[in-house]
């Protein structure tokens, strides 16, 4: 499981903000009780190795081809390719981010506060240590059926092309980004309860982003929901990450206190989650 755990990590941060970004939290990290590194900018999880959930064991294979549910994937790629050029494509890009302190923003419009190192430091990194621990558990599907993504096999453009040449040796099944995106809805949900809908539809929105990008199938975004869910069931055993959780809880309330706002762009982000794609006909 270590050397998938590093192989995911390997693609998604070489594909992400860049070095200077991931570096930005590393210092938060030793404030905050001195959280190791796995590689650089990347915190170790809350999980041991033993515990990440196995997605090749929890897992079904991916859609046969020529069976019904790889028609339906391909047509849900084929409608997604009319957003592109659109605001959700924009966010579907900004989505693809997974560096740090970009990534912390993500869910900011939905909390209504900000989510940043000096706002809210320990919601910061737990935001960055759970996304460790749903991406590691999605490694051992995605090597075991190595699963071609959108843009291999339509040769049409993705909303992220400088992590094309990364994604290709990263199997589609399941969504990594998916798997980390929803384990952040719900922990965030737990959180802010009250902001719960918002924060669990941006957390959807944010899975959802991979199709918009032309890098994942619905079965990927699909299991990728499942995985980040088994992630966080297990987190749950775990009384570090249940004190940082309590703590990100307070942490909020005083922000929101401050009346601090979002860092990101709500009005954009309202506007490109309005964008659908069009019906399959």
């Amino acid at each position: 499981m270590t050397t998938l755990r590093i192989a995911f990590f390997s693609f998604s941060f070489a594909a992400a903000a860049g070095c200077a970004a991931l570096g930005a939290g590393a210092g938060i990290a030793d404030e905050m009780g001195g959280v190791p590194e796995i590689r650089p900018g990347v915190l170790k999880g809350y999980l041991p190795k033993e515990a990440v959930p196995d997605s090749s064991a929890l897992l079904p294979p991916p859609p046969a081809v020529g069976s019904a549910a790889e028609a339906l994937d391909q047509d849900i790629a084929r409608a997604n390719l009319a957003l592109r050029g659109t605001s959700r494509w924009k966010l579907a890009s900004m989505d693809a981010d997974l560096g740090f302190p970009a990534a912390a923003g993500d869910f900011s419009c939905a909390l209504g506060a900000p989510v940043t190192a000096e706002d809210t430091p320990r919601l910061y990194v737990m935001l960055r240590r759970v996304m460790t621990d749903a991406g590691a558990a999605t490694g051992a599907a995605k090597t075991k059926y190595q699963h071609a993504r959108p843009f291999m096999l339509d040769s049409q453009p993705t909303c992220a092309p400088d992590q094309e040449q990364a994604l290709r040796t990263s199997g589609s099944y399941p969504s990594g980004h998916t798997s980390i995106g929803w384990a952040w809805a719900l922990v965030l949900s737990e959180a802010s309860p009250d902001q719960s809908e918002a924060i669990l539809a941006r957390g959807r929105a944010f899975g959802e982003s991979r199709l918009v990008c032309n890098v994942h199938w619905e079965s990927d975004v699909i299991e990728g929901r499942f995985m980040g869910a088994a992630t966080v069931a297990r987190l749950h055993d775990e009384p570090e990450f249940l004190a940082d959780l309590e703590a990100a809880e307070s942490e909020l309330t005083a922000a929101r206190a401050k009346n601090l706002p979002p860092q990101n762009d709500c009005k954009f982000e309202a506007e490109a989650l309005g964008e659908t794609p069009p019906q399959s006909p």
